[in-house]
């Protein structure tokens, strides 16, 4: 039990240095991020305005048909590639990442790094 309150406190103050250094440092618009087990999502917000951008999730249908599990590594990239081909549409070309609780490792990373490859500035 302790451990589990450990590694929840860690989460809550990791979560909270990401969006503070974000929300205190940047103009730029923000890039959350969110992952389940069996999903990825994430959305490019205007943190000046409080609207939603653009936004991608391996829960959309279009989305559902290319992969074959939402929780992996691949899946990441893929929701990855649509937001930054999306923002870019939206004349969206640099964003803050907003890892949430989230360690910038494994899926987190491999959407990062599509993003990027995909035009976007992060």
């Amino acid at each position: 039990m302790q451990h589990a309150k450990r590694i929840g406190r860690q989460r809550k103050r990791r979560a909270f240095r990401v969006r503070n250094k974000i929300k205190r440092v940047s103009t730029r618009a923000r890039l959350n991020v969110f992952r389940s087990l069996k999903h990825f999502a994430a959305q490019v917000i205007d943190d000046q305005s409080g609207r939603t951008l653009a936004a991608a999730s391996t829960l959309e249908r279009e989305l559902k048909e290319q992969i074959k599990s939402g929780g992996n590594k691949a899946a990441a990239a893929l929701v990855g590639k649509v937001i930054a081909q999306r923002a870019l549409e939206k004349g969206i070309t640099e964003v803050a990442l907003d890892r949430r609780e989230y360690k910038y490792h494994g899926r987190i990373a491999a959407m990062a790094g599509a993003a990027r490859e995909a035009g976007l500035q992060l």
